[in-house]
């Protein structure tokens, strides 16, 4: 099995490094192709996502990204964060999956990811009105609904699909879909909630969420409320998928690049990462739980300061290889 490995900024490059040394402790034929991306390969090449790069992801099983983000870039022309919309463009993953667990807390965040408001029309009307438009065409609801009903499946058999429809055309159109496609799956619990509400219930009672179907703006905001319940984005991975095409797996934290090099950048979220990917990439679920679990041990017996601990990156990672070998 290929791995694209794009290790980017910052801290990308040593959090990578943790995943491949992590990797490599697992009974599993894997060849990691490491290859410059983001501020990297603007350096290297002028491109942030070079065409020898995209042609490796593309003839890749999986891509593992560490972070992109440089603010020796900040106002360029070409910056960073282009190649990671191209990479999302070229693969066409439109799921977006940000799972959630801790005390009292396992969910799974599932949102939709190349429609809605960040998609939309937008500009400048001659008034100074600046306008941003939400749009959604039923196949592209149909098609995250279908995801996220698969995925109850192999979970706890729950959908809370989110929306505005007491407000919204694009959300009442969601809920018709939604409310079709849930036909298919009639082993499947369905229920829906306005984004509000389930803003202050994942405060409040985040046990009752087994799966979150919800839009682009709403799941970028949901999943990152979701995070902050279960230790905050340092922790937190992410899955984005497509139809046929190599998903990409990569953290949700930025670059630090204000730790950077300094070698105390926690790789929980990486190696995460990578368990997404052993279970929705290359289809090894049982390495996948392996790997999770060696995560949260390490992050329990050997936390790095953003945790209120002093392991550094390296002893993180060799916390989570005594964890693999004695499981």
């Amino acid at each position: 099995m290929r791995i694209a490995l794009l290790p980017g900024d910052g801290i990308g490059p040593e959090v990578a490094a943790a995943a491949e040394r992590v990797l490599q402790e697992l009974p599993l034929d894997l060849e990691l192709e490491k290859h410059p991306f983001g501020g990297a390969a603007i350096d290297e090449t002028g491109d942030p996502l070079p065409a020898a790069t995209l042609a490796a992801v593309e003839s890749a099983d999986a891509v593992l990204m560490g972070a992109v983000g440089d603010p020796r870039f900040d106002g360029a022309e070409v910056r960073p964060e282009q190649g990671l919309l191209r990479l999302r463009s070229e693969l066409g993953v439109y799921a977006n999956l940000r799972p959630a667990h801790g005390e009292g807390v396992d969910l799974l965040v599932v949102r939709e990811l190349v429609g809605g408001l960040y998609f939309g029309a937008r500009g400048v009307r001659d008034d100074g009105t600046v306008f941003d438009t939400m749009e959604y065409r039923p196949d592209e609801v149909e098609r995250i609904a279908r995801r996220g009903f698969e995925l109850a499946r192999s979970r706890r058999g729950h959908v809370m699909s989110v929306d505005k429809a007491n407000v919204l055309d694009t959300s009442r159109l969601w809920r018709r879909v939604v409310e079709r496609v849930a036909g298919d799956y009639p082993d499947i619990e369905l229920r829906h909630m306005l984004v509000d509400n389930c803003g202050m219930q994942l405060v409040l009672a985040p046990g009752q969420f087994d799966v979150i179907l919800t839009e682009n703006t709403f799941g970028d905001i949901l999943s990152d409320v979701a995070a902050g319940l279960t230790g905050g984005l340092g922790l937190a991975a992410s899955a984005s998928l497509g139809d046929g095409r190599p998903g990409i797996f990569e953290p949700v934290h930025g670059s630090a690049p204000d730790i950077a090099g300094r070698g105390i950048a926690n790789p929980a979220a990486m190696l995460r990462s990578a368990a997404l990917m052993l279970a929705h990439g290359v289809d090894r679920p049982a390495e996948a739980a392996r790997l999770e679990a060696a995560v949260d041990a390490a992050v329990a017996s050997t936390p790095t300061p953003d945790l209120g601990g002093t392991a550094t990156t390296t002893e993180f990672a060799d916390a989570v290889v005594r964890e693999l070998a004695s499981r």
